[in-house]
């Protein structure tokens, strides 16, 4: 999941961690090769913990777990190298929009046959951003279904609710911008995927495949009702314009000014964490409908994939069911797991919240996840143009709605420049 990992991780080079996880055993066999890319931070239960655990478990099916801490670009780059050279791991983690490119590249094994049997343990929507074209490739670990986070406290002295729809969005801005506060913040350095997911949320499929080809369909109605909603927002002087990943953000936070925002169900520890001194409560609402029904989409989450040239693809799916249902663990590492089980809730991070249930509220997100919510391969030179079109939004020298107009048609030429097929409009 590009988007959570790119805050998360630090980086440093590959840590071998398998004389940690327990994986010297009187077995013969050669263990299954695992590649990670989770924070394994403080107060967090290992990838290495989760590993000794199956290792005990499982003698005669040992696993070896490798964290990768370079970014996922660099991943996808030492994965192709490897894969070319035969010394690929059996396994690896990644970004459901790094499925399509690594497919299209054939670095993965299609283990639709092996992953059948556990894909009942997971949300359908999750699962159906595992393959590509009928074709699955591992299962789903996490998702980050969007939602609408907000200052409990604050809308209560204002009297407004969380909104329900973009007419509700609009009215509660108003009423907020009236106290110096805003509802909402238009995040540039988030848009690639904060922006798709809610143009999926509104009803638009992004991409298909039909006959064999690639349709794209960045600029449709949905997009057209988000960036009305957003040109609105900033007419209303209801929205800020600050870089999710900038301490102005947090500040805004702090200082009660910024009191309501759009993000990943996953950035509720994160925001959390932002603000432990403050006094206010806040809570977690469904995305508002933005014109296709009560929906979300996700904004980031990642899957155990199967690499080619796998030698083991029955115990290695195995393995990665096991892992994905091992939930409570998952859930220390920040996540919000895809699979259907229900972990633990952090006391401390739904104290913040007033009290309410934050794994229930995710849960509930995820169920109402649209499906088939993928990418196209190289929709990271795409990514680059959504931002910096995003950039132009913020500097108020462009619309809003240029930058789904940008997205269409870069999305158009970077799949032809790769001589991928695609559809007519």
């Amino acid at each position: 999941m590009r988007t959570r990992f790119s805050k998360l991780l630090a980086a440093s080079s590959i840590i071998p961690i398998c004389a940690l996880a327990g994986c010297t055993t009187n077995t013969t066999a050669e263990p299954i090769e695992f590649l990670h890319t989770l924070p394994d931070g403080q107060n967090m239960v290992s990838v290495s913990q989760m590993v000794q655990k199956w290792n005990k478990e499982h003698p005669a099916s040992q696993v070896k777990a490798e964290k990768f801490d370079a970014g996922l670009d660099e991943l996808i780059k030492k994965l192709e190298l490897d894969v070319k050279a035969g010394t690929a791991p059996c396994l690896a983690m990644m970004g459901y929009n790094e499925i399509p490119g690594v497919y299209t590249k054939s670095l993965v094994q299609d283990v639709t046959a092996q992953v059948k049997q556990y894909q009942k343990n997971y949300s359908p929507s999750v699962v159906s951003m595992t393959g590509v074209d009928g074709k699955y490739f591992g299962l789903p670990t996490d998702t980050g279904p969007l939602v609408y986070f907000y200052n409990r406290s604050a809308f209560a002295r204002l009297g407004i609710d969380p909104p329900r729809n973009i007419a509700d969005f609009r009215k509660i801005g108003k009423i907020a911008a009236e106290s110096g506060k805003y509802v909402a913040d238009f995040e540039p350095d988030e848009s690639p995927y904060w922006f798709s997911a809610q143009a999926m949320a509104a009803g638009d499929k992004w991409y298909q495949i039909e006959s064999g080809k690639w349709k794209v369909g960045v600029d449709g109605p949905g997009a057209k009702r988000v960036a009305s909603l957003w040109q609105g927002l900033f007419v209303d002087g209801a929205a800020l314009k600050l870089p999710r990943w900038d301490d102005t953000f947090k500040k805004a936070l702090q200082q009660g000014k910024l009191i309501g925002t759009i993000g990943g169900a996953w950035e509720a520890p994160l925001l959390a964490a932002d603000m432990q001194e403050t006094t206010d409560k806040w809570g977690i609402a469904p995305l508002p409908d933005l014109g296709a029904g009560k929906q979300t989409a996700p904004d980031g989450g990642s899957a155990v994939v199967v690499m080619k040239g796998c030698k083991t693809p029955d115990k290695s799916v195995e393995f990665a069911n096991w892992f994905n249902t091992n939930v409570d663990d998952l859930a220390s590492q920040g996540l919000v797991v895809a699979a259907k089980k229900t972990p633990k809730s952090d006391a401390k991070v739904s104290q913040f919240y007033g009290g309410q249930n934050v794994v229930a509220a995710a849960k509930e997100a995820e169920d109402a996840m649209v499906q088939d919510a993928y990418f196209i391969p190289g929709y990271d030179t795409v990514a680059e143009a959504i931002k910096r079109s995003a950039g132009e939004v913020a500097d108020g020298t462009a619309p809003v709605a240029e930058l789904f107009s940008v997205a269409q048609a870069e999305s158009v030429r970077v799949l032809q420049e790769m001589k991928l097929p695609v559809a007519e409009r």
